[in-house]
């Protein structure tokens, strides 16, 4: 079980990462190239990341450049773009696209606010899955006679810990980011 219940510590740490990431996306004081990250281009028949269609760059502190590296994607990476609910308006000049930061007024902070809501969900969400995954594998253990009812119980009891853990470090991530979010 032990390798069981590492493996099941290293997928919550695993979901607890993804949250950091999508929280550093959410930049309040200056532009990020990281913003852009999660936007997928429909390029070549398939789906891929804006990062291997276009180069992003961040030239000023309240803009984001994506410069198209081949002229016939510049009208699927602007779709994209527009299509992400990050609340920008791309403008197009030939294969460069210039993202222009909105001001952080309260609204803005609001809508970061949501958005950083709903990542914290995708993160609990995420960890409770990691924790079902360690329930069934205990029960089907227990099932088999690989252990007893008494260890069944106390291994679900650390799996829940661990659970509760993650998700509290969760919220705590997100109350920290949403003070910095609406610090005036």
């Amino acid at each position: 079980m032990s390798g069981e219940y590492d493996d099941l510590k290293r997928r919550m740490d695993g979901a607890i990462a993804a949250f950091k990431h999508d929280l550093a996306s959410l930049r309040t004081g200056r532009a990020s190239s990281n913003l852009l990250d999660a936007i997928q281009v429909q390029a070549y028949g398939t789906t891929m990341p804006i990062n291997q269609v276009a180069n992003v760059s961040v030239p000023e502190p309240r803009m984001i450049s994506v410069s198209v590296w081949d002229k016939s994607m510049v009208g699927a990476v602007d779709r994209a773009l527009r299509g992400y609910k990050i609340g920008v308006n791309p403008q197009v000049d030939g294969t460069k696209q210039r993202i222009k930061q909105p001001e952080l007024n309260e609204q803005r902070r609001k809508e970061l606010v949501k958005i950083s809501h709903g990542y914290a969900e995708n993160a609990r969400v995420a960890a409770r899955h990691v924790r079902r995954d360690g329930m069934d594998f205990l029960k089907k253990a227990e099932k088999d006679g690989d252990i007893s009812e008494d260890d069944q119980r106390k291994r679900s009891d650390q799996v829940q810990k661990l659970t509760d853990e993650t998700i509290s470090t969760i919220d705590h991530l997100l109350s920290d980011k949403e003070a910095e979010i609406m610090q005036v």
